[in-house]
């Protein structure tokens, strides 16, 4: 009886024992940016130079694209870059190889790779984004980038438009100083010359209300108006 309960409690234990994930030992091919998720356009997290030993931990069905481990660190590498030992002879990873070289197909998901991985990653707070993809998170950086650059665009405009309205502001004075100080200064010439006509006016009235001082003659003898 005791026998019993130990092999049920041996098949339980065996039962709950979590399934242990298979692996393919692979190699790179060239030095190649090991990436936060299965696309050239995600965030590259190290580099993996060329010749150096990954373990492959599961590749995606619908691209050539496997998750692999590198001292410790996990990321995903194009299959194109990765080799394995396949009968006597390296072989690059591709779908047709998966079941022979035992790994498992898996699936991707920004929300459960990155909790997982890569928490304490500067990208990791913009998840949000990222788990649309990456044509998405680029896409909205694009539109965003491009409406930084409209906006300033825009307040270049009117910091121009300002500075020429200031510089025809000061020209407009400038201009209207200019044609008072010519209207003043022909004010004043004519005003001088006024001035210079009336004083000459004034002289020949005074000149020709001048009598002449009967002292001035010489009188004669017998003439009538030196009596005078």
């Amino acid at each position: 009886m005791k026998n019993l309960f130990a092999k049920i409690a041996a098949a339980g234990l065996f039962l709950l024992a979590p399934v242990i994930a298979q692996a393919a030992e692979g190699y790179s091919t060239a030095n190649v940016n090991m990436r936060a998720g299965p696309s050239t356009r995600y965030p590259a997290v190290a580099v993996i130079p060329a010749g150096s030993s990954v373990e492959i931990r599961g590749c995606l069905s619908d691209v050539n694209w496997c998750d692999v481990e590198f001292y410790g660190g996990r990321g995903w590498v194009s299959g194109q870059y990765v080799q394995a030992l396949y009968q006597q002879r390296r072989i690059y990873v591709g779908p047709q190889y998966y079941r022979p070289l035992g790994i498992p197909v898996i699936r991707f998901s920004v929300d459960n790779y990155w909790d997982r991985y890569y928490r304490n990653r500067d990208f990791y707070r913009q998840r949000d984004r990222w788990s649309r993809g990456p044509d998405d998170y680029y896409s909205d950086r694009d539109n965003r980038d491009r409406d930084i650059r409209d906006r300033d665009n825009r307040d270049q405009d009117n910091r121009d438009r300002d500075r020429n309205w200031r510089d025809g502001d000061r020209n407009r004075d400038g201009d209207r100083d200019g044609r008072n100080r010519d209207r003043d200064r022909d004010w004043r010439n004519r005003n001088g010359d006024q001035d210079g006509r009336d004083d000459n006016r004034r002289d020949e009235r005074r000149d020709g209300d001048r009598r002449p001082d009967r002292r001035n003659f010489d009188c004669r003898p017998g003439d009538p108006s030196c009596d005078q």
